[in-house]
């Protein structure tokens, strides 16, 4: 009886624990419930971030299988003798039928005979050994572009230049030449500075050590292909025991680039008195030994020793009088410039296309090349200039002045030759 009373007691505490305990069931389970959503959320979320970045490295695989494509292999080919575009191309197993195919897409912007030996094509292949591009230089600054895909693309590309000026100056120990490269300066630009003064110095004689020369030229910088280009000369000074010579370049109202002193006197003379470049003197004009004959004999001109090949330039504007053999001149040129100089060209080892009899030429321009025809002992210019039929001392001539500046012009070339040297001096100082 005591004992069921006992239980009576506890019963409600029984009920309220069997309660509590199943309440604390419901909680738990809700708990992880919960937990159980966010992990599944979290991974959800993982999954997403994961999916996402395989698509990430999906795609940057995929720009590295493109970068591979499109990096192709140069192949430069030089031109050799013989070499045709079909020959060069049949080097890289182009079908007939291809080779002809890209020959005639290529020859309708440009003619492949102009190709010269030594110059240079150059050929892309992809990771299949295929030739996806070819590049032909036309120009220092254009180039032409064939793609090959399924079909054939050309294209003419002109390449951007970059101009700017540099100046020089230094002191001649040795020649010009060879000072002049000593200090940087560029062959084109000595060979320009070599026709600038040759109306009015001869370079074997006239220089002496300590002659100083001042220069300033202008470039055009093409980066894509890494060449440069050297244009003209603006501004030039060579001065010799304090004795100058100094010219400007200048646009006449004529529409003529051309070179002036201070003066506004113009560079050119009537008649080159030295008709080539880099050339030594090697017979003076007068009476001397003869080489062949041995006998004392007037010398009716003046001989430059050069290499065979060495181009001859036009002594002044004129008509070719007479071109072709005559006797132990071997080779010969005669040009009329008026009515009272001729110049005369022997020895030479050729002519230059287009240089006839009857020909119009300019002074400067190629007529032949150096050579040792008819009696000479070694390739050389004899050099003559007649004035009214007789020859006479072309190292000695007082030849005139060309153009002279006056009025407006010469008021315009004084205001251009300030900025001219302003700027050289600004560019040897700055």
């Amino acid at each position: 009886m005591i004992f069921r009373l006992k239980i009576l007691y506890l019963l409600p505490f029984l009920i309220g624990y069997y309660l509590f305990y199943l309440e604390y069931l419901n909680l738990s389970s809700s708990s992880d419930l919960i937990k159980n959503t966010e992990i599944f959320h979290n991974i959800t979320d993982e999954s997403k971030i994961t999916k996402n970045n395989l698509n990430i490295q999906k795609k940057e695989i995929y720009v590295e299988k493109k970068t591979a494509q499109n990096n192709l292999k140069k192949v430069e080919i030089t031109i050799s003798k013989g070499d045709t575009m079909f020959s060069i191309l049949k080097k890289f197993n182009f079908k007939n039928k291809e080779i002809v195919n890209i020959i005639d897409e290529i020859q309708k912007l440009f003619d492949l005979r102009k190709l010269k030996i030594n110059e240079k094509i150059v050929f892309y292949k992809d990771a299949k050994d295929e030739v996806k591009k070819i590049i032909i230089n036309l120009d220092i600054d254009s180039i032409l572009i064939t793609e090959i895909n399924k079909n054939i693309k050309v294209e003419k590309k002109i390449l951007e230049k970059f101009s700017y000026q540099e100046s020089k100056e230094f002191y001649i120990q040795e020649s010009l030449y060879s000072d002049g490269l000593k200090n940087n300066l560029p062959q084109d630009i000595l060979i320009k500075i070599i026709k600038l003064f040759s109306f009015d110095l001869d370079f074997q004689r006239d220089i002496r050590e300590n002659t100083l020369v001042s220069v300033s030229y202008e470039i055009n910088e093409i980066k894509e292909n890494n060449k440069i280009e050297y244009k003209d000369i603006n501004y030039a000074l060579i001065s010799i025991n304090g004795k100058e010579l100094e010219y400007f370049k200048f646009l006449t109202d004529d529409g003529f680039v051309d070179y002036f002193n201070r003066e506004g006197k113009n560079v050119k003379k009537s008649i080159l008195k030295t008709p080539l470049d880099g050339a030594r003197l090697s017979s003076n004009f007068g009476m001397r030994k003869h080489p062949i004959s041995g006998f004392n004999k007037m010398h009716k001109g003046v001989d430059f020793a050069a290499p065979k090949g060495t181009p001859i330039y036009a002594g002044g504007n004129g008509v070719v009088e007479y071109i072709g053999r005559n006797g132990g001149y071997g080779k010969y040129i005669r040009i009329r410039h008026n009515n009272d100089y001729k110049t005369a060209y022997a020895h030479l080892s050729g002519y230059k296309k287009g240089i006839y009899k009857g020909a119009r030429v300019n002074q400067g321009e190629i007529i032949g090349y150096v050579g040792s025809t008819g009696n000479s002992t070694g390739p050389h210019l004899h050099y003559e200039i007649l004035f009214q039929n007789k020859q006479i001392n072309p190292l000695t001539l007082k030849l005139p002045s060309g153009k002279i500046l006056v009025g407006e012009e010469f008021e315009r070339f004084t205001r251009s030759l300030k900025n001219i040297y302003a700027s050289h001096l600004n560019l040897l100082y700055e």
